[in-house]
């Protein structure tokens, strides 16, 4: 869908006027690594309190019903513990409008589009964890797909990535990126607006670096350099803007999502987050009362025990990486063979070490080499920050690393980054 003139009236800033592709749809990437954590810290800090139970009662009542994937097998349920083995989950971002606030527009206002499609992988060991962004105007192969309401959908050789929860839901969605890398994937998980907001307000706000302004009139999202603390719509609207970023492209989008996210795994992390049960058992059920979850995922117990594998990697060991694309009309498509290259090495359980830079939507913020306190400000003026273009202090990497083409871009979540934004003289 092409953009609507910049040009419209003061009612066109609101929420409820933003359409599906021109004004950038949501991104939920937020939902990452903070659903894990969420749930296994809510059972952990608390156990043995009498608290536990009624926390662990609610967060449990908050759970939606699953979505049954095609491949999917029931076993049994893990102890709290972390879980054993590696896991491939899989986080799609919906653009549905369907059961979420009016302000975003009527329930028909837009399709059930996957507008952010990641998979979450965490090493045989627990030693590393990856989250590979896959671009929703990427061309892939889909395969024949369950209707949920009966019958199959026909498989089609060549449509965007994210038209797969049209054809068949989150189970479409799953079979398509298991197709597309050759993995299996055992979890799943589809967020929605409100989830983005519920989990960025839990932890009292995520801080962000803005290196460059950001003006995005389609998303009202207005920022001046220096640090931001965004929750609730601020965060979302930064998540979703992509005029305001980098080269205004979905690519760009996706190292803008990719500055924030590394900074919510850093918040989550951080003792003020981990040693306070209020906001680990405001996670927790932000999660499951905001999130659709495969049957293989929709327990509380499965969730805590992915959380707990996830809890005591490095920082430098979580990798953000956007797959390697080339451009073609209307999209883009896998850059082969540097696509193939990353999946065998997550199919072989290497840890991933990027060849890349960050993207122009991002850049390292050389002021810092540790973690900053975060700005406890929602204002577009703040304490400008560094046009940063040097690196930060290099991420110690396994030996046994596999070393990414530098056509996949991304960062660690110990890299202190910066969004890269553009005014609307640019656009």
């Amino acid at each position: 869908m092409s953009d609507q003139p910049r040009l419209r009236s003061a009612r066109s800033h609101k929420l409820s006027t933003i359409a599906r592709h021109g004004r950038l749809k949501h991104s939920n990437p937020v939902v990452t690594v903070v659903k894990f954590l969420a749930a296994a810290m809510a059972v952990v800090l608390v156990s043995g309190v009498s608290v536990a139970a009624i926390a662990t009662l609610d967060v449990a009542s908050s759970v939606q019903p699953g979505v049954h994937l095609a491949n999917e097998t029931n076993g049994p349920v893990p102890q709290i513990g972390a879980i054993t083995g590696g896991v491939n989950l899989l986080i799609v971002g919906s653009d549905s409008r369907k059961g979420q606030d009016p302000a975003f527009g009527p329930e028909d206002s837009t399709g059930d589009l996957n507008d952010v499609t990641m998979l979450l992988h965490i090493s045989q060991d627990h030693t590393n964890a990856s989250v590979i962004s896959f671009p929703r105007d990427m061309f892939v192969p889909i395969p024949a797909c369950p209707d949920p309401s009966g019958g199959t959908f026909n498989s089609m050789s060549r449509q965007k990535i994210n038209t797969t929860l049209t054809y068949g839901g989150l189970a479409c969605t799953v079979l398509t990126v298991e197709k597309l890398t050759g993995l299996t994937i055992p979890f799943a998980a589809e967020v929605q607006f409100s989830g983005v907001m519920a989990m960025s307000t839990a932890v009292g706000g995520v801080p962000v670096c803005v290196a460059e302004e950001i003006q995005d009139e389609y998303t009202g999202t207005f920022l001046k350099p220096g640090m931001h603390t965004l929750e609730g719509v601020a965060a979302l609207q930064f998540l979703r803007t992509r005029h305001g970023v980098g080269d205004g492209s979905d690519l760009t989008r996706i190292n803008n999502q990719q500055v924030f996210m590394s900074a919510l795994v850093r918040t989550i992390k951080s003792a003020s987050t981990l040693s306070d049960p209020l906001k680990v058992y405001s996670l927790a059920k932000a999660v499951t009362a905001n999130m659709k979850l495969s049957d293989s995922l929709n327990n509380v117990s499965v969730i805590a025990s992915i959380a707990v594998a996830l809890k005591d990697i490095d920082l430098n060991q979580v990798v953000f990486v956007q797959v390697p694309t080339g451009g073609t009309t209307g999209g883009v498509l896998p850059l082969q063979p540097d696509f193939k290259d990353l999946f065998t090495a997550v199919a072989a359980d290497k840890a991933l070490k990027l060849g890349g830079t960050t993207g122009r939507g991002a850049t390292l913020d050389p002021s810092s080499t540790a973690t900053p306190t975060p700005a406890a400000t929602t204002d577009a003026s703040a304490t400008p920050a560094p046009t940063a273009s040097a690196g930060a202090t290099p991420a110690p990497t396994p030996t046994d690393a596999t070393t990414l083409s530098q056509s996949a871009t991304g960062q660690t979540a110990g890299e202190l980054t910066c969004s890269v934004g553009r005014t609307l003289n640019n656009q």
